[in-house]
C-alpha cells in the first residue's frame, strides 16, 4: 500500500471511529498512533517511538510529553496530543516548552485530525507560535501530502524539509489573508484600488462606496477565472477519444438514450469546485438520468447533494431534498446561478461526510 493509501485509510479510520472516541488516550491509540505508523514508524519499538517522552525542564524533573521519534537514541520530532474534539493551541502547552530543551527540530501538535508542525524559522532553539505546515486528515490536499511524505522514516530529510518550510509558512499565512481580505476587504485594500480608478478625495462615503464595489468585483472576477477554467476543461474533454465506462469514471450511465451534455457536466465541474474546500474530489461523482443530473457523494445514491434539471431551455432548475425527503427546487437564468446556492451545496455535503 502507497502513502497516498495510508493517508485514505487513515481519512476513513478517522470519520469512523471518532464520535466514540470519549478520551485523549483513546484519542491517541485510535488515530494518532496509527498516523505515526503510516508515516513508517514502528509504534511498538521504544528505541523508534518513545511514549510519555521525559523533558527536564530547568528544575522540573520528569515532565514527559505524549510521543517522541527518535533517530538513534535521539528525539527528532516531538508530538503532543490532545482530545479530537479539542482545539489546538499553543499557549501554556508543553510541546512549546519543551522545544527549547530537546535536539528536536520539529514539533507536532494534534488532535489526531489536524496536525500542525512546527519548527524554529523565527528564532533558533525557539519554536515558533505559527507552524509551518498544517493538514487535516480528512481533506488532505495533493501539495499537502507531498510535504507530508518528507516527515516519513524512509525519507526524513531535515534540511530537505527546512529548505521549503519557510515558503510553506510565509505563504499559509499570505493565503489566509487574501482569503480574509477577499471576504471583507479592509480599508487599506480598499483605498488602493479606490485610488487608481477615482480621481477625488476618498472619504468615509466613497470608502463605503468602494467597499462593497471591491468585495463583488473580487468575487466576479473569482466566479469568471472558475468559469474559465471549467470551459478550458470541457473543450479539453470534447477532445479526448471516447473510452469504455469505468467503475473509476464519475460517470455512471446504464441508459444508452440517456445524453449527458456539456453544459451538465460544465454544472458538474461547478458543483465540484464549490465542495472543493470541503470534501476530497474523487469522492464526488455524478449520475445522468432521462430527467434530471444527480451530483452525489462517494457515487451513493442515498448521498445525493442536489440535482439539476438542464433539458428545458426555458425551465433550467437545481433541486435539493428536504428533511421531508421531498425536492425543494430552485430556478437557475444561467449556469452561474449554482454559485447562489453554494451554502446550500455544502450543507448538504456536510451531511454525508
Amino acid at each position: 500500500m502507497d502513502f497516498n493509501d495510508r493517508i485514505k485509510q487513515l481519512a476513513e479510520r478517522v470519520e469512523k471511529l471518532k464520535e466514540s472516541l470519549q478520551t485523549e488516550e483513546a484519542t491517541k491509540n485510535a488515530l494518532i498512533m496509527p498516523f505515526i505508523q503510516a508515516m513508517g514508524y514502528d509504534v511498538f519499538n521504544p528505541l523508534e517511538v518513545m511514549p510519555e517522552f521525559t523533558c527536564d525542564i530547568g528544575t522540573k524533573k520528569g515532565e514527559k510529553i505524549d510521543y517522541a521519534i527518535l533517530q538513534e537514541g535521539t528525539p527528532i520530532i516531538l508530538i503532543e496530543c490532545k482530545h479530537w474534539k479539542e482545539p489546538l493551541t499553543l499557549y501554556d502547552n508543553q510541546l512549546l516548552r519543551y522545544y527549547h530543551v530537546s535536539p528536536a527540530k520539529f514539533g507536532i501538535l494534534t488532535n489526531g485530525i489536524c496536525y500542525r508542525f512546527y519548527t524554529d524559522l523565527e528564532t533558533p532553539n525557539k519554536m515558533d507560535e505559527k507552524p509551518f505546515l498544517e493538514v487535516d486528515i480528512t481533506n488532505m490536499k495533493a501539495n499537502q501530502i507531498e510535504e507530508l511524505k518528507k516527515f516519513q522514516k524512509s525519507g526524513f530529510d531535515i534540511d530537505n524539509i527546512l529548505s521549503s518550510a519557510s515558503e510553506l509558512k510565509y505563504m499559509g499565512e499570505l493565503r489566509n489573508l487574501i482569503s480574509k481580505e477577499f471576504a471583507n476587504p479592509s480599508p487599506e485594500l480598499v483605498k488602493l484600488f479606490a485610488r487608481q480608478v477615482y480621481g477625488g478625495q476618498i472619504k468615509q462615503k466613497v470608502l463605503d462606496q468602494f467597499t462593497v464595489l471591491v468585495r463583488k468585483s473580487i468575487a466576479n472576477f473569482i466566479n469568471d477565472m472558475i468559469s474559465d477554467r471549467l470551459k478550458a476543461a470541457l473543450k479539453t474533454e470534447e477532445v479526448q477519444p471516447a473510452e469504455e465506462p469505468s467503475e473509476e469514471k464519475d460517470t455512471v450511465v446504464k441508459d444508452k438514450a440517456i445524453v449527458t451534455t456539456g453544459e451538465e457536466m460544465e454544472a458538474y465541474y461547478i458543483v465540484k469546485s464549490i465542495l472543493h474546500s470541503v470534501i476530497a474530489s474523487d469522492r464526488i461523482a455524478y449520475r445522468d438520468a432521462q430527467n434530471y443530473f444527480s451530483v452525489m457523494i462517494d457515487d451513493n445514491n442515498r448521498k445525493i447533494v442536489c440535482r439539476l434539471y438542464l433539458n428545458s431551455p426555458n425551465n433550467k432548475r437545481i433541486s435539493f431534498m428536504g428533511e421531508d425527503k421531498k425536492e425543494i427546487r430552485y430556478p437557475l437564468n444561467s449556469l452561474d446561478d449554482i454559485y447562489d446556492h453554494a451554502a446550500e451545496i455544502v450543507e448538504m455535503a456536510n451531511k454525508f461526510i
